[in-house]
């Protein structure tokens, strides 16, 4: 072919080149990547000891769990050795996290939540490894708040990871008994820890949130392709996990690519995206209907509005009290809590303190620290326009 003809035909061969170079550059607008080192995996991180069942050596999906019937209380002798923990009736972390715990008896949590009766809400701070011991102080909290009859439950949570399959047990346990999540800025929540926060019915986050591989300690493989397969039937029971509870299977996916010696950082809006982060999705549509028939459109439409105005204004603060303290103000605003729906009312567990703390006598009352996140330094304002204050549409 003559050089004048080659022109056209090479002219096209390098537009087509770079067209291909474009289409598989990296995705995210350049957004780097927060990693950092882990000085020791194993302990902490995202740990699968369990044995693999026959039926799941297969990377196939297993299907969504038939609802199991609740197991009897188990109230025998327990320790807990993995963490440490601490019980109070206050929301305002920054006065102490309460009585710490000495033991998981029945006597003893009951002598500590015994205060919280009046308030209506139990904190339980917790600092330590995912294990069997830390879903056993979750499930015996929540049935003494039960016995108790304390509605509101706030899991304040500080942890490198643990247990996958025990976070899992803890994560859906916590996720059919309405409990509150948070990590504060003084606290992470990394690996095992992050299926934890599928659970929650809302999730508040200051602290960083990191993933990474999760590793088999008790594997028998003796070939990539072995633990391959391990490894594929364990995220497959990760994924189903994460889809009943309303956070996106996709982060499974992103954990395998985090070699378990270091730490992916999640991004503000990468929570969102994975659903870890603010009110669970999927609560979120099983309440719908309730509350629709029981709480009535007006209330919908400005819970609705509260959420999207927590959204933009709150997520911001660098602080958990900050962020509630935005939160009040808005409810507030907006009309909350309402009167005919106090405990469906956004931010619910302050409804009781913030009623005990305007009652308090005007020599006395300094909007008490120990009930409400006071001093918050945010400003927190009502939404304009249609998001203004008032009993709705």
């Amino acid at each position: 072919m003559p050089p004048r003809r080659l022109l056209p035909v090479l002219l096209l061969l390098v537009a087509v080149l770079v067209t291909l170079a474009a289409c598989l550059r990296p995705s995210g607008g350049g957004a780097a990547v927060e990693t950092q080192t882990v000085q020791s995996p194993e302990e902490g991180g995202a740990v699968s000891r369990d044995p693999m069942p026959e039926e799941a050596a297969a990377p196939v999906p297993p299907p969504a769990p038939e609802p199991a019937p609740e197991p009897e209380p188990d109230w025998s002798p327990l320790e807990l050795a993995s963490g440490r923990a601490w019980l109070g009736c206050g929301l305002d972390y920054r006065e102490g996290d309460g009585q710490a715990l000495p033991d998981l008896g029945r006597d003893t949590l009951q002598a500590l939540m015994e205060p919280c009766r009046e308030g209506q809400v139990v904190r339980l701070r917790y600092s330590g490894k995912i294990a069997a011991d830390f879903t056993a102080l979750v499930e015996r909290v929540t049935r003494m708040a039960e016995t108790l009859d304390i509605r509101h439950r706030v899991l304040d949570l500080d942890s490198t990871g643990g247990q996958v399959e025990d976070a899992i047990r803890a994560g859906d346990w916590i996720g059919g008994h309405r409990w509150t999540l948070w990590v504060r800025e003084d606290s992470v929540c990394h690996s095992a820890c992050v299926f934890v926060l599928a659970g929650g019915d809302n999730r508040v986050l200051a602290g960083r949130v990191g993933i990474h591989r999760i590793i088999r300690l008790s594997s028998t493989a003796t070939s990539r392709q072995e633990l391959n397969t391990e490894l594929q039937a364990v995220y497959a029971t990760v994924r189903a996990y994460l889809e009943r509870n309303g956070a996106s299977p996709l982060l499974a996916d992103v954990m395998k690519t985090v070699p378990n010696r270091s730490l992916r950082l999640l991004t503000a809006d990468e929570l969102a995206a994975y659903g870890l982060d603010g009110n669970n999705a999927a609560q979120d549509d099983l309440d719908r209907v309730r509350l629709l028939a029981k709480c009535g459109d007006d209330f919908m439409r400005r819970r609705d509005r509260w959420v999207r105005a927590f959204e933009e204004r709150c997520r911001g603060a660098s602080a958990v009290y900050a962020r509630n303290a935005c939160g009040l103000e808005l409810r507030r605003a907006l009309g909350f809590p309402d009167d005919e729906c106090p405990s469906e009312s956004p931010l619910a567990e302050f409804n009781v303190l913030e009623r005990m703390a305007a009652e308090e006598p005007a020599d006395t009352a300094t909007g008490d620290a120990s009930a409400l996140p006071a001093g918050a330094e945010v400003a927190a304002q009502a939404p304009a326009g249609n998001e203004g204050a008032g009993g709705g549409d």
